[in-house]
């Protein structure tokens, strides 16, 4: 089998504010886009919005990795979303990890590099 494309799809019951959360909060461009689902590229990586989606909270596996978790947490309550675990410090270290909360339902974190 020949893979033409990787793409991680996410479920949206408001395709346009789930579009605006992405594109405004992480800088992803609108690629392909038809009434049922719009594609965003971000860093090579495509997400798939689609529609349908019931505003569900739902873990979805996908982690965005920056430089500091605690502005980048402010950063996703700003823009609609919502912290479900909020960043800590864990042995003397800075916090590395936050687990948020797209306006849509979809579960994430962003993780900060370690070591």
């Amino acid at each position: 089998m020949q893979v033409e494309r990787v793409k991680y799809v996410i479920w949206a019951a408001d395709i346009d504010r789930a579009v605006r959360f992405y594109t405004q909060l992480f800088g992803a461009t609108v690629g392909r886009s038809n009434p049922a689902i719009t594609e965003l590229e971000l860093l090579g990586s495509v997400i798939s919005i689609h529609t349908g989606g019931e505003g569900k909270r739902t873990w979805t596996g996908l982690s965005f990795q920056v430089a500091d978790v605690v502005a980048g947490g402010a950063e996703v309550v700003a823009a609609g979303g919502l912290l479900s675990h909020e960043p800590k410090e864990e042995n003397g270290e800075p916090p590395h990890l936050a687990m948020c909360v797209d306006p849509e339902g979809n579960e994430f974190m962003l993780s900060r590099r370690r070591g």
